[in-house]
C-alpha cells in the first residue's frame, strides 16, 4: 500500500470528528473505547456513510444512537431535542456530519498526495442491524463519547492501484 501505511489515519479522523462536533454542534467529544458490534446492533441507531475514490478508495461510517442523533440535530438547528421535527431532519444532520468528517479526511488525503473525490452521504437507520465493509487494506475504529452518549467512527481505505 504505497504510502498509505505511513499516514496517521486515526489521528486525522479523531481530530476531524472532535472539530466537527465542536464547531458545528458545540459538543465536546472525548476519545473512548470503540463500542462493540453487539452494542451497536442493539437498539435503534443511525449510520451515516460517505465514500471516497481516486488514487485511494474508502468509506467513513459514523454510528450513533437515535437519541444522540436527535441531540445532534437539536444542536445544529438550535432547538431543544423534543422540538426536533421528523426523522428526515435527523437523517440529514447525521449525513451532513459524516460528510464534513469525510470531507476533512479527503482534504488531508489529497494534501498527502492521494487525490480523491467524495460521494454523497447515505443513511441507514433501524434496529438490530450491522454494517460490514470488506476488502479494505487498512481500517480504523474510533470511539467517542460525551457526557451521555457514545459514537463510533469507522474508516476503511485501500489504494486503487
Amino acid at each position: 500500500m504505497t504510502g498509505l501505511d505511513r499516514l496517521d489515519l486515526k489521528g486525522f479522523v479523531a481530530n476531524s470528528v472532535r472539530g466537527v462536533f465542536q464547531t458545528m454542534l458545540s459538543m465536546s467529544l472525548s476519545p473512548s473505547e470503540p463500542p462493540s458490534r453487539e452494542t451497536l446492533a442493539d437498539g435503534r441507531h443511525i449510520v451515516g456513510t460517505v465514500g471516497f475514490a481516486g488514487t485511494v478508495m474508502g468509506n467513513v461510517n459514523l454510528f450513533v444512537s437515535l437519541e444522540f442523533a436527535r441531540e445532534m440535530t437539536a444542536a445544529m438547528i438550535g432547538v431543544a431535542p423534543e422540538e426536533v421535527g421528523g426523522e428526515e431532519e435527523v437523517k440529514d444532520v447525521v449525513g451532513e456530519v459524516c460528510n464534513m468528517v469525510g470531507g476533512d479526511l479527503k482534504s488531508r488525503l489529497c494534501d498527502a498526495g492521494f487525490p480523491c473525490s467524495l460521494s454523497i452521504p447515505t443513511i441507514t437507520c433501524g434496529e438490530h442491524f450491522q454494517i460490514e465493509s470488506k476488502g479494505w487494506v487498512r481500517q480504523e475504529r474510533l470511539g467517542f463519547k460525551n457526557s451521555r452518549h457514545a459514537a463510533l467512527l469507522e474508516v476503511y481505505v485501500k489504494s486503487s492501484q
